[in-house]
């Protein structure tokens, strides 16, 4: 869907970054003196586009349904730092009504770290409605979308048996297939998550396998650690007997 190139905005070191990085930790004082929200929904009407960012931040901090609104309204803003702070808004303040408008500003925005942090936001908002443009995210967008799309399909575990089972196709997929190490490494993580929720079938036993393979087989030392961390955490008795035999004979 998209060319890697596409955004000159998100370099080498920095397109894998979470979708929050840029947002300052709270320090102390802040976490205390929190905006304040009616001040904060003002500003979020502002016509200076620093001050709408900054107002859409503000509820990275704050909960408060009243903003939602005017987050999905800031989707299309014209700054795209108006829109990525939205994003993240939202993301920290999960809302049904603005899974549609998530998706579609998926589909149609340029910008990779509005794109990035839209992902994010799908997933927290656990809504069946992610799971396809999630997958699709997942195989066909730049690498940093790719990355977090794989860790918000993870979501799908709170959401429905049929949600996983419509996301470990394409993070088997992405963890077999994949050419960025880290995604294959989200992909693993999220495999793991699913795979808790599911019945030993069928379904189950392909992810398992899929963990095993990348666990043996990848030439990626943190892709193999964290396909070994899922196959622990799901406990499959054929994974751990694979890391159990493997380990003894000093593959490591």
């Amino acid at each position: 869907m998209y060319d890697e190139d596409d955004l000159i905005l998100l370099d080498a070191e920095m397109e894998l970054e979470s979708p929050l990085d840029q947002i300052e930790p709270l320090t102390a004082e802040s976490v205390v003196v929190k905006p304040d929200p009616d001040l904060m929904l003002a500003l979020l009407e502002n016509p200076q586009p620093q001050q709408r960012m900054l107002a859409a931040r503000a509820f990275c901090d704050i909960e408060d349904a009243r903003a939602t609104p005017h987050l999905i309204r800031l989707l299309t803003d014209t700054c795209p730092l108006v829109r990525v702070s939205a994003a993240y808004g939202i993301g920290r303040n999960p809302n049904g009504d603005a899974v549609e408008p998530l998706i579609a500003q998926l589909n149609r925005d340029w910008n990779g770290y509005v794109r990035k942090g839209v992902v994010w936001a799908l997933g927290n908002c656990r809504d069946r409605r992610s799971l396809a443009p999630l997958a699709d995210a997942l195989r066909t967008d730049i690498s940093a979308v790719r990355l977090w799309a794989a860790s918000a399909l993870a979501q799908m575990a709170e959401v429905s048996y049929e949600a996983v089972v419509g996301a470990i196709p394409p993070l088997i997929e992405a963890l077999v297939q994949d050419p960025i190490a880290a995604v294959r490494s989200n992909s693993a993580w999220a495999i793991g998550q699913l795979c808790r929720e599911l019945p030993s079938n069928v379904v189950y036993a392909t992810a398992i396998d899929a963990l095993i393979q990348g666990f043996a087989e990848d030439t990626d030392l943190g892709v193999r650690e964290d396909s070994k961390a899922s196959l622990l955490g799901v406990g499959d008795p054929r994974g751990l007997q694979l890391i159990e035999t493997l380990e003894q004979e000093g593959w490591f």
